[in-house]
């Protein structure tokens, strides 16, 4: 037994008392003499003296008994995994002739001692009395009589661990509950051969110098035709007990977890079906056994490393006779001290403890494939060159101790052997043929044996192992600790963080105005003329109210009411008052809100402001926008992303740290935060930015995707995988809860001879979401897709009626989307170019990714940004292998086309877009770009119905624009007017809108609006020398419109 240092040098005496016994019942009808013996770790401690007391009466025992814990005796790792059992013993009536006592055993009780390693100095407990079966209290139990029990204090005079030890010790439990899948040829005992018994094995250090092997050999083989019930109880790692419910650790349970969740094999939809029928139908081994392990800190952080070392670690399984692990020891003579020691079925799991490291992380659970044992394997996989319990049965023969895998329990491990190149591969009797050099089946995927083990020591083919593998057995194994082994930082420690680097700011003070501000005026107004009105009521009645007194009868209240009213008609205050009141009631009624563009509209306009290059116009929107509401973070982060499109990323991290100060938990805010800081090299900051995050909503994909990213770059492997799987793990529920769909929208051009009513229909639109935008966000092409650092490539959508920071970060886009291309969508969106790239280049490692139409879409998006036009179009004819029918690729290809001057293309593109069935998933673009050629072509007719669509559909200064062009071209000179005034009302600072305004004017012959167009048109700098030169000559021709004539 290994020794630990827990109790110090020292030893600590454990007292345990038997105070009472409870509803007590024995072979007797009337009276019951019995006794209780107690046992610790194999020792028995003393028994009490033997008391006759009435049958279902209390019994006080009064009995001490003790034990001293210490590094030579008792250990803590002992008090963690044996309790003492106490066992109520019958002294039976002498029968004649009869010289000893005749006993017997009622029952036994199990007391855990494992508060003690909690700090605890004493505790009680009245503890179950499991009856032995067929004795009285077995009888009474089954009749539903009330159980018995003991009632039992434990102390120490002072604490086994100090305060110091406690904090950084730690609790190991290792349960192994079932092997389902097992051989076919294992059949349940029967008078044909000797009884089995099944012993699982893994080796684990406890402290920094030693190691333990825990041995788990009481394996039960059932047959199949049910389920092993869940809920079922945990047992004691102890041989067979006289009591059989004694074998139960009290309060532990092995629950039903989902498939989706376990940490081991098998768990993808394929293996469902396997797996509910091995469960099921299939002869499976139950263990259902925990083993706890007591950790120093030495020994906490020595697993810690190994793990870190290999993170897999090998339990081995085996099946062997109960007889005897041996047969005499002439064998080992003959072989020269090899011993010919049987493995039988000797197999092997191989468990990834690298979760464990996880921060946070605490457990680990799940179902993992046995392969026959192979040194080889055991060497690749776990660094190991030792076979646990090879080793354990040799230490066993040579202590004559052939019955020691016959109950559970532990052993002392061989010093650990990593792999130091020196290894040299046993052998097992039963493993007859040689092993072929590739033997794909039987061991992990990865194995390659024969670079490893040398040629005259090549191991033998493990025949009955190997049949682990043909019948795809698994066995379930969980191991616990009670601490994390990697701390990890709380919500309110990394909020504190946070809040350190970009403090709190106060909210903006409100202050009201327009028709909120007149209402409180008026209000303000009639709470003064009530309390002068007030003040004249109490010159002519005194105090209006006193106390106790009795209220006016309604004649005196009638009587005063019109003195009052003479007297403040008399005196003039009463048309004063009047006159004050009517005053602010109109200006109340009359200060209504202007009909303002909203912050959607706004956003909507800053982003097609970007899509025409017009970054100044753009800046401006993003500044009214914050005018409206400096203290939204939302308008910051807007602000911030038109920064990173700049490339000004210094301004954009003030942006985002200022959304921040707003908002700490505004996630959008803090990713890119954490995404500038990484770029700016400030590692610290950036994990404290993105860790934040994780916190804020832990079920975010994108932010845990982001977390992964860093981590990697970090090269922390460990911190790595743990954020890919928890995004995996939520975008998967995710798309189990709310499955998203495409909506599919036709926006169907009007007939030629609505133009009338479509043109007075869109003067009453208002900015609308982006249905397209929403449903399907996980490709996002057209506007989005032409941001860069040229004219026409910074607009990113229509109109949002939510946060666009927010849109990636929601529920997942697609089904068959991955953690990185949902990941990518969001940094595309806010021009996070380099992380994107990173998050790209995950994407082809991904299994579930690779070179899939949406890889390309996304890649050709980043290059497009980057105005890599030729290699955008390669992308983009690798994405139409996949998906010749996607829109969005389409839009896309005619976005390049349009960017590079190639209009023709553009326009053949374009309009495939526009005839699909299902739309692009932003159409914006695609009619602004469309219409425009189709004005520079001179199909004016196609452009207005082009640009009708876009009015319908997402409104703004450049559609109604566009189409008050197209109208006047065809000389529809008042449909003309209408658009052009709508254009004017959402942006009166375009010069173009005011020259064809004066355009229009001059030709509907009115002097005086012509003559005003044409001058704000100068003074807003028109810059189409064509439009000009036309303005000039109907000038000329009409003789008036400009103020030099």
């Amino acid at each position: 037994m290994e020794q630990f240092r827990g109790a110090g040098d020292k030893a600590v005496p454990v007292k345990i008392t038997v105070l009472r016994g409870n509803n007590l019942r024995g072979n007797k009808a009337e009276s019951l003499l019995n006794y209780v013996r107690a046992e610790f770790n194999g020792i028995m401690l003393g028994d009490s003296q033997k008391l006759d007391a009435a049958v279902d009466q209390g019994v006080d025992y009064n009995f001490t008994c003790s034990f001293e814990c210490s590094d030579a005796g008792h250990t803590l790792d002992d008090m963690a995994h044996k309790p003492v059992i106490l066992t109520v013993i019958e002294i039976l009536p002498k029968e004649k002739k009869q010289k000893e006592e005749k006993t017997a055993v009622i029952g036994q009780a199990i007391v855990d001692l494992i508060p003690l390693l909690h700090g605890q100095v004493s505790f009680s407990s009245t503890v179950l009395l499991h009856p032995t079966p067929g004795s009285p209290a077995d009888a009474a139990s089954q009749e539903g009589s009330c159980k018995p029990s003991l009632d039992v204090t434990v102390c120490v005079p002072e604490p086994l661990l100090s305060g110091v030890q406690l904090s950084e010790s730690n609790l190991l439990k290792v349960t192994v509950e079932t092997a389902y899948s097992v051989p076919e040829v294992w059949n349940p005992v029967s008078g044909s051969g000797p009884p089995c018994s099944y012993v699982a094995a893994l080796q684990v250090p406890l402290t920094a110098e030693k190691e333990q092997v825990l041995l788990f050999s009481n394996g039960l083989l059932k047959v199949g035709g049910e389920i092993e019930p869940m809920g079922r109880p945990r047992k004691w790692p102890l041989g067979p007990l006289l009591a059989s419910g004694a074998q139960f650790i009290p309060g532990v349970s092995i629950e039903a977890e989902p498939i989706e969740m376990e940490d081991g094999d098998l768990t993808s939809i394929e293996d469902r079906d396997f797996r509910n029928e091995a469960e099921t139908n299939k002869k499976r081994v139950s263990w259902d056994t925990e083993r706890r392990c007591f950790l120093d800190a030495d020994g906490a952080a020595c697993l810690t490393r190994r793990i870190a070392e290999s993170r897999l670690w090998p339990v081995e399984v085996m099946r062997s006779p109960q007889v005897g692990a041996t047969k005499g020891g002439k064998a080992g003579k003959d072989k020269g001290g090899e011993d010919e020691t049987q493995l039988s079925f000797h197999g092997v799991a191989y468990v990834d403890m690298a979760p464990l490291l996880y921060p946070g992380a605490r457990r680990i659970r799940g179902a993992y494939r046995l392969y026959p044992f192979y040194d080889s394997d055991l060497l690749v996989k776990a660094k190991r060159n030792i076979s646990v319990l090879r080793e354990s049965i040799r230490a066993s023969a040579t202590q004559g101790r052939g019955r020691a895998l016959s109950s559970v329990g532990s052993c002392k491990a061989a010093p650990s052997k990593m792999f130091d190149g020196g290894h040299k591969g046993g052998k097992d009797t039963k493993e007859s043929p040689k092993r072929p050099g590739t033997q794909g089946k039987s061991a992990p995927v990865g194995t390659d044996s024969v670079t490893l083990v040398e040629p005259e020591q090549q191991q033998q083919v493990n025949i009955e192992g190997q049949m682990y593998a043909d019948s795809r057995t698994y066995i379930i194994i969980e191991i616990a600790f009670e601490k994390s082994l990697v701390p990890k930082r709380s919500p309110e420690e990394l909020a504190k963080r946070v809040m350190e680097l970009i403090p709190a700011r106060a909210p903006l003070p409100r202050r009201p105005a327009g028709a909120e501000r007149a209402v409180q005026e008026y209000q303000a107004q009639i709470a003064s003329v009530a309390g002068q009105v007030l003040e004249q009521y109490q010159q002519l009645f005194g105090p209006a109210f006193l106390p106790g007194e009795k209220p006016l009868d309604p004649t005196s209240q009638e009587q005063r009411k019109t003195k009052l009213l003479g007297e403040l008609n008399y005196s003039g205050k009463y048309f004063a008052f009047k006159e004050q009141i009517k005053t602010l009631s109109v200006d109340a009624q009359e200060t209504q809100p202007r009909p303002l563009v909203d912050c959607a509209q706004l956003i909507h306009f800053a982003k097609e402001a970007q899509l025409n290059g017009d970054y100044q116009l753009a800046a401006q929107y993003y500044q009214e926008q914050l005018t409206r509401d400096r203290s939204d973070p939302a308008h910051w982060f807007d602000y911030g992303v038109f920064y990173m499109l700049t490339a000004d990323y210094q301004k954009a991290e003030e942006c985002f740290h200022y959304a921040v100060s707003m908002e700490q938990t505004h996630l959008p805010s803090l990713l890119m935060c954490g995404i500038l800081a990484e770029m700016g090299g400030r590692l610290e900051e950036a994990e404290t930015f993105f860790e934040g995050a994780t916190c804020v909503d832990p079920s975010n994909v994108v932010a845990w995707t982001l977390f992964g990213l860093f981590n990697e770059g970090q090269e922390n492997s460990i911190q790595t995988e743990m954020a890919f799987l928890e995004a995996t793990k939520q975008l998967r529920a995710a798309l189990v809860v709310t499955p998203p769909c495409r909506v599919e929208t036709g926006v169907e051009p009007p007939a030629l001879g609505e133009e009338e009513q479509e043109v007075a229909s869109c003067e009453s639109l208002t900015i609308k979401p982006d249905v397209e935008g929403d449903t399907e966000a996980s490709v996002v092409t057209g506007s989005q897709s032409c941001q860069g650092s040229k004219p026409g490539e910074g607009y990113k959508g229509g109109a949002e009626a939510e946060p666009s920071a927010m849109r990636h970060l929601a529920t997942p886009t697609r089904l068959n989307t991955t953690i990185y291309m949902e990941t990518v969508q969001f940094l595309l969106q806010n021009n996070a170019l380099q992380m994107a790239q990173r998050a790209l280049a995950q994407e082809l490692l991904c299994p579930e990714g690779g070179l899939s139409s949406s890889y390309h879409l996304a890649l050709a998006r980043l290059q497009l940004l980057r105005a890599e036009y030729s290699s955008a179009e390669s992308s983009l004819k690798e994405a139409l292998n996949d998906s010749f029918q996607d829109p969005d690729v389409w839009a896309l290809f005619g976005h390049i086309h349009h960017l590079t001057g190639e209009f023709g293309k553009a326009q053949e593109c374009y309009e495939r877009t526009l005839d699909f069935v299902t739309d692009a998933t932003d159409t914006h673009p695609i009619y602004l770009r469309l219409g425009s050629i189709y004005l520079q072509e001179g199909e004016f007719q196609r452009a207005k119905m082009t640009y009708l669509r876009a009015c319908k559909s997402t409104p703004s200064c450049l559609t109604w624009l566009g189409l008050g062009i197209a109208c006047y071209r065809l000389g529809e000179l008042t449909e003309a007017e209408d658009a052009l005034t709508e254009a004017n009302t959402l942006n009166n600072g375009n010069a173009e809108v005011w020259g064809y305004l004066s355009l229009v004017s001059l030709q509907t012959g009115r002097r005086l609006e012509a003559e005003q167009s044409y001058k704000y048109a100068l003074k807003l700098n028109l810059q189409k020398e064509a439009v000009l030169c036309e303005i000039k000559a109907l000038q000329d021709h009409v003789g008036f419109g400009n103020p030099c004539f």
